[in-house]
C-alpha cells in the first residue's frame, strides 16, 4: 500500500508562484516513479511532469518547461511541483501519481496504480 497526499494549492495572481509537495507513505519508493498530472473541468488529465528517484530525472511538458521545476526528497519520501510564471491556463486540480518502477509511458495516467487526492491551483487573470 502507496498513499499520496498533495498539499500546497491555493489561489494565486497571474505570474505568480505555487510550490506543490505530494508525501508518499506505506512503503519506500526510492526505485519509484512519480508524475504531476493536472486536469481542468470538462478537459482530459494533462501531464505536467515526471520524476524518476533512481537518478533524479525529470521529464516536462511543452506547456511547463521553463516555468515548473520537479524535485524530490527521499529523507522526507516527498516529491515538489514548484511552479512560477503562472498563467490562467495552469488552473486546474493537479494531482500527484506513482508507480513502482520507470516506464517509457510516463506521460500516460493509465500507467500510475497509485494516486493522491488532488490539489486546486487557481490562477487568476
Amino acid at each position: 500500500q502507496l498513499q499520496l497526499v498533495e498539499s500546497g494549492g491555493g489561489l494565486v495572481q497571474t505570474g505568480g508562484s505555487l510550490k506543490l509537495s505530494c508525501a508518499a507513505s506505506g512503503r519506500t519508493f526510492s526505485s519509484s516513479s512519480m508524475a504531476w498530472f493536472r486536469q481542468a473541468p470538462g478537459k482530459e488529465r494533462e501531464f505536467v511532469g515526471a520524476f524518476r528517484w533512481s537518478g533524479a530525472m525529470t521529464y516536462y511538458a511543452d506547456s511547463v518547461k521553463g516555468r515548473f521545476t520537479i524535485s524530490g526528497d527521499n529523507a522526507k519520501n516527498t516529491m515538489y511541483l514548484q511552479m512560477v510564471s503562472l498563467k490562467p491556463e495552469d488552473t486546474a486540480v493537479y494531482y500527484c501519481a506513482a508507480r513502482m518502477t520507470f516506464t517509457t509511458n510516463y506521460y500516460l495516467a493509465n500507467w500510475y496504480p497509485y494516486w493522491g487526492q488532488g490539489t486546486q491551483v487557481t490562477v487568476s487573470s
